[in-house]
């Protein structure tokens, strides 16, 4: 299928292939059941395959638009929605929306949220109301998602790293994460986080400030905060994201996010 898909990639005339078109859709429909992903976790880290994003990119055109009818809503778009939640053992509550080619896994639960394609949301996540989890973002298992996260998606540039969340990671209400960010495992993050790629992430727990980009390490207690940095009109403050110290042995896996930041005197 990878030689398949790098070809049509290069030429896009073989769209119309039957033998093309099915490499594709198969792709999707092992992107939807887990059995690919877009990016997987090696022991030296983590892995893009590059050729199954572009599986996603050649999929659309292929698609044509349809009306979809559930109950007294319509939609009108060129993707099917996941059906089957039962069989899964994913619990769905009105109005959470999973795109086919989104793998959703036993155990997750989805309050009104939105997965786009090509996500991956390992067993037993909560994705609390109003998240979203972009494409191609990869969200590993035992997560929280509180309300309002907002995960970044990614398809172009193909070889960009999508946006992934470890084990066990607690994602405060109104995080956005993007630009190929990554959570360490059980790391917390205080409500109101933004990561970009560029945002400076500042650890202050020691003596001497250590400065990361992109990544988060594992069992970090992070919370929002600034630094000052000058520009022509005068010095102003801007956004950054403070590591103050690392979650606690004695902070298991199913504690709020208040009890965790409350080791570190830090309301937020």
């Amino acid at each position: 299928m990878q030689e398949i898909i790098e070809r049509v990639w290069e030429d896009r005339s073989l769209l119309s292939r039957s033998e093309s078109r099915e490499a594709i859709r198969e792709v999707i429909e092992l992107l939807d059941k887990g059995k690919l992903r877009v990016a997987e976790p090696l022991a030296e880290g983590w892995k893009v395959n590059e050729w199954i994003k572009k599986a996603v990119i050649l999929y659309f055109p292929m698609q044509e638009m349809q009306t979809i009818e559930i109950g007294p809503f319509e939609f009108h778009d060129k993707m099917a929605l996941k059906r089957n939640y039962k069989e899964l053992g994913v619990r769905v509550v009105p109005h959470a929306v999973a795109r086919y080619g989104a793998y959703v896994a036993r155990g997750v639960v989805l309050m009104p949220s939105y997965l786009n394609i090509g996500a991956y949301v390992d067993e037993g996540t909560m994705v609390d109301t109003w998240a979203t989890v972009g494409s191609c973002a990869q969200v590993g298992k035992h997560v929280h998602l509180s309300g309002g996260v907002g995960l970044g998606g990614v398809l172009e540039p193909v070889q960009a790293s999508p946006v992934i969340v470890e084990d066990g990671a607690f994602i405060g209400s109104r995080c956005i994460i993007v630009e190929g960010c990554r959570i360490g495992k059980e790391a917390v993050l205080g409500a109101n986080v933004v990561l970009t790629g560029s945002t400076k992430i500042i650890d202050v727990s020691g003596s001497e400030p250590i400065e990361y980009k992109g990544f988060v390490p594992p069992r970090s207690v992070v919370i929002p905060g600034t630094y000052t940095k000058k520009f022509p009109a005068g010095e102003y403050q801007v956004p950054a994201a403070l590591i103050i110290g690392q979650r606690k042995e004695s902070t298991d896996l199913k504690t709020s996010l208040n009890h965790a930041l409350r080791d570190f005197g830090v309301a937020v």
